[in-house]
């Protein structure tokens, strides 16, 4: 039910193609009827939101190139815009429910909500919440299959009733972060100061992109941040720094026509010729040379993707 968009440099973006585009910009099924693109194992982009309940399988999901390994059930939230694929999955069982914006009407609220659940790595729901949950997304699937009088609306309050349970997972999740906190002040401000920096990163136009800069904005001294940073992920701010720089510039080539002196800018070199030593240290060709190689493969009929590690399952 979902096919990729037109052929266009960078990034490929799938859109929502649903029987009734104009009445109902929603869609929900297993990961086998709604189709191969729900599993691709290539980074895609969405233009509508994405909500997996994966209750069987093996492998890794990956979402802005960070590895989620899968442990089932698992709740995932994709956005639109997010870069995100399965990486060596086997045995993927589970439900898809996709919807864009429009969607939403009646309970505007959900956006922020949804967007906020797609920053979690995942979200495992308890023993005790599981089979509720199975069983509102089986409704929802059973709403939708029969179409009957009134499905719309009633779609509408179930989507925003599971919202609202992930929601409550994510509180009872950070609850029980916090108490971990609370029993061991020290590693919890630990984990707490490398989690707010790897958000950092997210970060489109920091006003300075060195180890310094982030320790100042978290109120830590640079010794003190590379010892947490390299405790809780197993690598140094400045690697982790390196690695966002290079993906933004990754992305920024593949999908968009901005020129390399004006990418070098955006991912914060003001001297063009340092950010192509860099990029070619990082990813082992000229800014040029990337583009050209990206841009061939689109010609080509070959799959894109912006080089992200071969994660391990």
């Amino acid at each position: 039910m979902t096919t990729p968009a037109p052929p266009r440099p960078g990034v490929p973006l799938h859109r929502l193609e649903v029987p009734t585009p104009t009445i109902l910009p929603f869609a929900i099924g297993t990961f086998d009827t709604i189709g191969s693109a729900s599993r691709a194992d290539y980074p895609h982009r969405h233009t509508f939101h994405e909500i997996a309940y994966v209750t069987g399988g093996r492998g890794t999901h990956v979402v802005d190139l960070v590895p989620r390994p899968l442990r089932p059930p698992h709740l995932f939230f994709v956005t639109p815009g997010q870069v995100h694929f399965w990486h060596r999955v086997t045995g993927l069982n589970g439900w898809v429910i996709l919807f864009e914006d429009d969607f939403l009407i009646g309970h505007a609220g959900d956006r922020d909500v949804v967007r906020e659940l797609s920053a979690q790595p995942r979200l495992r729901p308890t023993r005790g919440a599981a089979p509720g949950l199975a069983e509102l997304v089986a409704e929802m699937m059973r709403e939708y299959a029969a179409q009957a009088e009134g499905f719309v609306p009633v779609l509408r309050s179930y989507l925003h009733v599971l919202i609202l349970r992930a929601a409550r997972l994510a509180a009872e999740a950070g609850e029980a972060r916090e108490d971990a906190a609370r029993q061991d002040p020290v590693a919890g401000r630990s984990a707490s100061i490398a989690s707010r920096f790897v958000r950092l990163l997210d970060d489109p136009d920091p006003a300075e992109r060195t180890v310094g800069a982030y320790a100042d904005r978290l109120g830590v001294s640079v010794g003190y941040l590379n010892d947490v940073v390299k405790a809780s992920t197993g690598r140094t701010p400045g690697l982790l720094i390196r690695r966002a720089q290079a993906v933004e510039a990754k992305r920024l080539l593949a999908g968009s026509d901005l020129t390399v002196r004006q990418v070098a800018d955006r991912v914060g070199f003001a001297d063009p010729a340092y950010f192509c030593r860099f990029f070619r240290r990082e990813t082992g060709r000229t800014p040029g040379d990337y583009r050209r190689d990206i841009r061939a493969k689109h010609h080509d009929g070959r799959v894109l993707s912006i080089d992200l590690p071969d994660w391990p399952a």
